[in-house]
């Protein structure tokens, strides 16, 4: 396998800004041709994605990392970006997840409003650039892309709900923001560097002044970046936001969430870690009580909940409160688990919610309203009438897909969701981290079954309420573009059970590469600026 030319690790963010460029000059009616070059675009990303993983798999690179060195500008001073098999793995799940809700908005979403496929294009120009950016300042610039897109996007077909949605949604984002300018100044401030490589290497030698300053600043962006990741009670926008988002978006903000996850754990393990001096395990704690707090939030909130978006939202809820809590506790063994997890969830919830909005069409809302009420004064159905109906081919497609969503989000046997939450109990009855007290890891446990004894209930209740109720009045038609986008999905779900083995070895290596702060600081720092022959 040949050395993989450094300059394509600049496609997922060039090539989404040439796509959405072009695109805003195409007048709407050309719908199709706009959904083409989309398609296209998002579809290379995810085949640079695969090659990226390979050639971090392939021990090809230097300590298993690919630097890019932007305008040949040595770091810490220049724009440096960096792949490796963490981020190789969240651009493929970025580029997966985007090709599926692209082709499930073809039919409907897309078509309503203007410059759809442009801020699509832009939304995955800015997660591409978060996950891959080395420093803080490129990072913001890449997250202000992500949020001034997905701001578009929310009011894409826009209603009161959802401008009412819209309008919270900017202005806790914009004041995160804010939060995020104040931490960037500060942690410059302290250390005279924004590169993540020069950061980690400064940490363990700063004095107790600038220390304090560092650590003030960490916790400001803090602030920031556990906002976007949906913590307790900074996350009390997410509900609104994903009920009112039109489906493939509100699919594609459970992303967002897990993106400001990412941008957590890159940074705790390398700023925080054992190399980090008298900073080691800085805001751990926090991480792990907030993370804990989010996930009985998430909990409770799934069992008060009836509608489906609700559902969704506070089972994204629980997964970003698991993901805090895992990378709180402080155990590298965990890690694996943890990422697998990730995977599994947003897949999981995405496809929930494009599934919802094809259950919404089974029937009028005067037959919702009426089950709904059914069930709350416990009214008896129509005994005398016939059991036996058929089940056309559409109802079938959304009882047995809803059923696989339901067993991955609740962590139920024999799909993803239970290997996920198996993995993470075994670790933690396992573990060995001195970070967190016994008591802790027995809470952890018992929040983790809750969780998923609420994601029961809360599913179960709907299931029973949409496919086992005789009111149906409105024949369900689906197109092939809406079914085949979940069906991939929740594919994918299924076959993470058979390659349990090779993906979590995969994800043991993206663990291993965490833990390795100074070969990541010897890697981006002295990586080699390109001379006039080596250009030639």
């Amino acid at each position: 396998m040949m050395y993989l030319n450094p300059h394509l690790m600049m496609l997922p963010i060039l090539l989404p800004l040439l796509a959405g460029a072009v695109m805003v000059f195409i007048n709407e009616r050309h719908h199709r041709l706009k959904f083409l070059i989309n398609l296209f675009s998002t579809a290379v990303m995810l085949l640079t994605a695969i090659q990226l993983l390979m050639q971090a798999e392939s021990g090809l690179w230097p300590a298993d990392m690919a630097v890019y060195l932007a305008a040949n500008w040595s770091a810490p001073f220049g724009i440096v970006l960096v792949a490796d098999r963490l981020a190789a793995v969240m651009l493929l799940l970025t580029a997966t997840l985007g090709t599926a809700t692209l082709v499930f908005s073809y039919s409907r979403w897309s078509k309503t409003g203007v410059h759809f496929h442009t801020l699509f294009q832009l939304l995955l120009m800015g997660i591409n650039g978060a996950i891959l950016t080395a420093d803080l300042f490129n990072l913001f610039v890449f997250f202000e892309v992500m949020l001034a897109a997905s701001y578009g996007l929310l009011l894409h077909g826009y209603n009161i709900s959802r401008i009412r949605a819209g309008m919270q949604y900017i202005v806790v984002n914009l004041v995160a923001s804010l939060f995020f300018l104040i931490g960037i100044a500060l942690v410059y401030a302290a250390t005279g560097t924004l590169n993540f490589a020069d950061l980690a290497l400064k940490i363990a030698t700063l004095d107790s002044t600038d220390r304090f300053i560092l650590q003030t600043g960490a916790a400001i962006l803090a602030v920031a970046f556990l906002t976007k990741s949906a913590m307790w009670p900074l996350g009390f926008w997410l509900p609104v936001t994903y009920s009112a988002a039109c489906a493939p978006i509100a699919a594609m903000l459970v992303l967002l969430t897990k993106v400001g996850v990412y941008v957590i754990l890159r940074l705790w393990w390398l700023l925080f870690s054992e190399h980090a001096g008298a900073s080691a395990g800085f805001g751990g704690s926090v991480l792990l009580c907030g993370g804990l707090l989010t996930l009985a939030f998430g909990a409770i909130g799934l069992l008060a909940s009836q509608e489906p978006r609700r559902i969704a939202s506070f089972s994204a809820v629980i997964s970003s409160g698991t993901l805090l809590a895992l990378i709180g506790y402080g155990d590298a063994a965990l890690l694996s688990s943890a990422l697998f997890y990730l995977i599994s969830s947003t897949l999981a919830v995405a496809a929930f919610i494009m599934l919802t909005e094809l259950t919404d069409r089974i029937y009028t809302p005067a037959a919702s309203v009426l089950a709904l009420s059914m069930e709350a004064f416990a009214v008896e159905e129509d005994t005398q009438q016939s059991a036996g109906v058929v089940i056309p081919a559409a109802m079938a497609f959304l009882g047995l897909a809803f059923a696989a969503c339901a067993l991955i989000m609740a962590g139920l046997p024999p799909l993803s969701g239970f290997v996920a939450k198996f993995s993470i109990l075994h670790g933690l009855l396992d573990s060995s981290a001195v970070h967190a007290p016994l008591w802790i890891r027995w809470l952890m446990l018992a929040l983790l079954l809750v969780a998923g004894l609420s994601a029961i209930i809360a599913l179960m209740r709907f299931g029973v309420r949409t496919f086992w109720t005789l009111y149906n009045s409105v024949p369900l038609r689906l197109h092939p573009t809406e079914a085949l986008p979940i069906l991939a999905i929740l594919l994918l779900g299924v076959s993470m059970v058979f390659i349990a083995g090779p993906l979590f070895n995969l994800l043991d290596r993206v663990s291993t590469d965490l833990q390795q702060t100074p070969a990541y600081i010897e890697r981006v720092l002295q990586h080699p600026v390109v001379t006039t022959q080596e250009g030639l």
